[in-house]
C-alpha cells in the first residue's frame, strides 16, 4: 500500500536505537496509526527485524486492553522470548489503559531490550499522568494532519520540490535572519495558489485529501468530526452535553483571528466563565484550536490579556460553519489565510503572538526571541511594496530588522524606517 510521506517518520526513525520510550500524540484519524504501520514496515524492509520481535497492537481492542490492565508484565512477558534479542511494541491508542504512565514505567525498568512506541489521540492523558511517571523516559512527538507540504506532495511531487526549495529559504529567514533574494518571476505561483485553495478550504487530514470529490470530502469531515465527539468528548473526557460543546465551536469557528470575549461566549452558550475555560482547554488539548497571546512590552498602550483563537484544520474549521465555498465568494478567506499564516509559523517552533494596543493599532503575528519579526496577512493582489500604519507603526517601535507581508501572489522587497520588509506569496510560508 503507498501512504503519505510524512515529515515526522524521518525524526521518529533518529531516536528508534535509543531506549527511551516514543510517544506519538495528535487528533484522530491524523495518521498515527498508518505511522505505526510504516514505521513497522520500514524496521522489517530497511533495518532487517524480524517479523517475530514487532508487535502492533491497538487499545481500541478491549481484550487486549484489560490483558495488559490487569497484568502487563505477565501480558508483555508471553512475547518476549529472547532476552538476548530487541523487540518493539507499537501500541496505538494507549491512552485508552488507565495508568499507562505507571504502567509503562514498570517495564521499562523491567525490560532493557523492548523499544516502546505509542499513539494517543489526546494529549491530556499522554502529557500529563503519563509524562509525571516516565521522566527521563519519553520523546513525546505530535503528528498533526498534513501541513501544506506534504498535502502538495501527495498531489504534485513536482510541484512540492518546487515550493520546498523556496519554503527552506524562507525558514531560515524566519528562523536564523538569513536574508535571501527575492525571485524575479514565479511561473508556479497560480499552480500553488490553487492547491493552497483546495487545502485552506478542506484541510490536511489524510482521508479527506484521498477523496476525489467535495461531496466525499464533506462526508468524511463530518465523520471525523462526530467521531472525535463521541469517543474523545463524550467517552474520554466525560462531556455529556454535546449540543453546548458544537454551539461553542461553531462560535469560535466563526472568531478565528479575533479576539475571544468571554462574556459574549458565556451569553452566546448558555454558560459560566469556569466551564467556557475548561472546554476550550479541551479544545487545545484535542488539537481542534489553538490560542495566541499578546505581544506586549508597553505595560500602558499594549493589550495583555483576550487570547486570539485559529483552529488547527480548516476542513473542521469549514464544516463547523458549514460553508466550503471558493475563496473569492466568501467573506473570511483573508481570516482563513491568517489561520494558515499561523499553523505553517507555529510548526516552526518559535514563539508567536499578536501586537495590539489600546489604540487599536495591530499586528498579526509576532515571532519573538532575540530577534522580533512581524509578520502581517494581506491576502489580496499587491502592484507594488506597502504597509499600512499599524504595522509601519510596530516597525517604528520595535525597529525590527526584518519583517515579513504574506500577500496573495506578489513578491517584493523594500525598506522602511530601517526595516527591511519581505512580501511573500502566502503558499510559500
Amino acid at each position: 500500500m503507498e501512504y503519505f510521506e510524512r515529515i515526522l517518520l524521518k525524526e521518529i526513525k533518529k531516536w528508534i536505537d535509543r531506549k527511551e520510550i516514543i510517544a506519538i500524540k495528535g487528533p484522530r484519524q491524523s495518521g498515527k496509526t498508518t505511522l505505526l504501520t510504516m514505521l513497522m514496515q520500514w524496521l522489517q524492509e530497511e533495518r532487517g527485524v524480524r517479523k517475530e520481535n514487532i508487535f502492533f497492537m491497538s487499545f481500541e481492542d478491549k481484550e487486549i486492553l484489560e490483558g495488559f490492565f490487569l497484568n502487563p508484565k505477565d501480558f508483555i512477558k508471553r512475547f518476549v522470548l529472547d532476552e538476548s534479542q530487541r523487540y518493539y511494541f507499537l501500541i496505538d491508542e494507549a491512552h485508552y489503559c488507565q495508568g499507562i504512565g505507571q504502567k509503562l514505567k514498570l517495564l521499562y525498568d523491567l525490560y532493557k531490550n523492548i523499544k516502546f512506541i505509542i499513539t494517543g489521540s489526546s494529549s491530556l492523558e499522554i502529557t500529563s499522568e503519563t509524562a509525571k511517571f516516565l521522566v527521563g523516559r519519553l520523546f513525546s512527538f505530535e503528528l498533526l494532519p498534513l501541513n501544506f507540504y506534504e498535502f502538495l506532495n501527495a498531489k504534485d511531487k513536482g510541484l512540492a520540490k518546487v515550493f520546498s526549495e523556496q519554503h527552506k529559504l524562507i525558514e531560515n529567514f524566519v528562523l536564523k535572519g538569513e536574508d535571501f533574494e527575492i525571485p524575479k518571476n514565479d511561473v508556479f505561483i497560480k499552480d500553488l495558489l490553487r492547491y493552497f485553495e483546495e487545502f485552506i478550504l478542506f484541510g490536511g487530514y489524510p482521508e479527506v485529501v484521498k477523496a476525489k470529490s467535495e461531496e466525499e470530502k464533506k462526508i468524511i469531515l463530518k465523520n471525523i468530526f462526530n467521531t472525535y465527539l463521541d469517543r474523545d468528548v463524550v467517552s474520554y473526557l466525560q462531556i455529556t452535553d454535546t449540543i453546548k460543546f458544537r454551539k461553542l465551536v461553531s462560535i469560535l469557528s466563526m472568531l478565528i483571528g479575533d479576539m475571544i470575549k468571554f462574556d459574549s461566549l458565556c451569553n452566546q452558550t448558555n454558560s459560566y466563565f469556569k466551564e467556557i475555560i475548561h472546554l476550550i482547554d479541551i479544545l487545545e488539548q484535542t488539537y481542534v484550536v489553538t490560542l495566541i497571546r499578546p505581544f506586549y512590552r508597553n505595560m500602558v498602550t499594549e493589550l495583555r490579556k483576550n487570547p486570539k483563537v485559529y483552529f488547527l484544520d480548516y476542513g473542521i474549521r469549514n464544516y463547523a460553519i458549514n460553508n466550503f465555498n471558493l475563496l473569492d465568494r466568501r467573506n473570511d478567506a483573508g481570516k482563513l489565510a491568517e489561520n494558515f499564516v499561523f499553523n505553517e509559523m507555529k510548526k516552526l517552533g518559535k514563539d508567536l503572538s499578536f501586537w495590539r494596543t489600546t489604540a487599536k493599532a495591530e499586528v498579526d503575528f509576532v515571532v519573538s526571541d532575540e530577534n522580533i519579526l512581524p509578520i502581517e496577512v494581506k491576502f489580496e493582489e499587491f502592484r507594488k511594496e506597502k504597509i499600512n500604519r499599524s504595522f509601519y507603526s510596530f516597525i517604528r517601535n520595535y525597529s525590527s530588522k526584518f519583517a515579513i507581508v504574506a500577500t496573495k501572489s506578489f513578491w517584493g522587497e523594500k525598506k522602511f524606517n530601517g526595516t527591511k520588509v519581505k512580501f511573500i506569496p502566502i503558499a510559500y510560508l
